[in-house]
């Protein structure tokens, strides 16, 4: 438990106001995903599908050991969703130039219209919320995101989400 603090600036460190940021979080994400996990299911995918997509999509050529480091999840876990995705040619896969045992991907045409497609309801979610709450209070949300990483992570998360 988190030691409460008599400096009324800080009542937000009180244990209850702890708990009511952890299930805001859970309550954020399950209506975060909700929209894409409607179209997924159109797809008989889930949100590891949802989650290969999205970081492929954002880093194209990267390599299969690249992916594994972010998602953080066994190969086996990640190959029985890469398998669907390429099969059903949503991922293509190519072999590294310099090493051929690399194997490289990127979207297709078919991953790059369901990327737009899952991430557009999530962007007019988040555009709404960050209209709504204003510059300020976006740079804070993104503070206290930052800082809820693994100290050991956090800079190399961040330059890879500061790319256009």
């Amino acid at each position: 438990m988190v030691e409460s603090s008599t400096d009324p600036t800080s009542s937000f460190l009180h244990d209850d106001e702890l708990i009511r940021g952890i299930e805001m979080l859970f309550y954020a994400y399950r209506d975060f995903t909700s929209d894409p996990d409607e179209i997924l299911q159109a797809y008989g995918f889930g949100r590891a599908h949802h989650r290969v997509v999205h970081f492929v999509g954002r880093n194209p050529g990267m390599t299969v050991t690249e992916l594994l480091a972010i998602l953080k999840v066994t190969k086996q876990s990640l190959n029985r969703v890469l398998s669907q995705l390429v099969a059903e040619e949503f991922i293509a896969q190519e072999k590294g130039s310099r090493d051929r045992r690399q194997r490289l991907l990127s979207l297709t045409a078919k991953g790059l219209t369901l990327f737009a497609e899952l991430s557009g309801p999530q962007k007019a979610r988040v555009a709404r919320a960050y209209r709504e709450a204003g510059a300020e209070a976006v740079a804070g949300y993104r503070k206290v995101l930052a800082d809820l990483l693994n100290a050991e992570e956090r800079e190399a998360v961040l330059k890879s989400v500061e790319r256009p």
